[in-house]
């Protein structure tokens, strides 16, 4: 069986809630708690085209961006950049707003430079800045987005509304890590990448230390100073981060399963599941 790749979701894969769209939008506005209980499975570890902004009213969890957990809670506003790998776990009562652009929408109205110049969508700055809950402000300008693009929407307005956001944020974002951070998180980051392209054939420290031209104990020092968890861990938890995904929404059998994931051992992977989970694989699978 061959395995599945990282999923890279594009833009129409999140077609507008409307009965009939009026074709095609380089954008997507939809708030936080409609948009999960449409695509349940963007939780789980996926990745984008498009660049996606993320809004929290209310409620908590985890949002997990490059292997990084940060908290979810009401003020926290999230930036990715196409390319990085998400997923999150959502308390029930959480709200907000989530806004999806392409590039080549900004474009179309701002220069593409000052696009690349925001601090968030580097990959040595944090992804998320926690506002202050009483920012109306910011608050406000999602509101009047979600509105705009929920009747019949200007291009214009949207990207009026959508540069507006992101120069309050830019305002309101923290001051520039120093230099060794921004390096270990950029080095934190393309071992992410990496991971998601050979975690199921590859599960050794020095694979990947050898991919970034650096050595396996510096690799898992950085993981531990960046993320708080030494390589081998993140490696592990990213495999079992995809076994759960295939025992939720496949059919095959927990052998096949083990080898599409790099086990040549299906009773190994069982027991190390176990070890990571706390049920065995069959038990998970029948909690569905």
């Amino acid at each position: 069986m061959k395995p599945a790749t990282l999923p890279v979701l594009p833009l129409a894969a999140f077609p507008p809630p409307e009965a009939a769209p009026a074709g095609r939008r380089p954008y997507y506005v939809q708030r936080l708690e409609s948009h999960a209980a449409r695509f349940p499975g963007v939780s789980a570890p996926h990745a984008h085209d498009f660049y996606l902004l993320l809004y929290i009213t209310q409620g908590s969890g985890t949002h997990t961006i490059d292997l990084q957990t940060y908290e979810l809670r009401p003020g926290a506003l999230f930036f990715l950049a196409p390319g990085q790998v998400h997923g999150w776990a959502l308390s029930a009562d959480a709200a907000g707003y989530i806004v999806f652009f392409e590039a080549a929408f900004y474009h179309r109205y701002y220069p593409a430079g000052r696009l690349h110049s925001y601090p968030f969508f580097d990959p040595g700055h944090l992804p998320v800045c926690y506002l202050l809950v009483g920012n109306n402000r910011l608050l406000s300008i999602f509101e009047q987005l979600w509105q705009e693009v929920s009747t019949t929407p200007t291009d214009e307005v949207v990207a009026a509304y959508l540069f507006l956001a992101l120069e309050l944020a830019a305002r309101a974002y923290p001051a520039a890590p120093a230099p060794a951070a921004a390096l270990g998180r950029q080095q934190v980051r393309e071992f992410s990448r990496l991971l998601n392209q050979h975690f199921r054939r590859e599960k050794t420290v020095a694979f990947y230390a050898g991919q970034l031209s650096v050595t396996p104990n510096h690799l898992t020092a950085i993981c531990r100073r960046v993320v708080g968890h030494p390589a081998r861990e993140l490696i592990l938890a990213r495999v079992m981060a995809e076994a759960r995904r295939l025992l939720h929404h496949s059919a095959d059998s927990v052998a096949q399963l083990a080898a599409a994931l790099g086990y040549d051992d299906a009773s190994y992977f069982s027991r190390a599941f176990k070890k990571h989970v706390g049920v065995t694989p069959e038990a998970f699978r029948r909690q569905r």
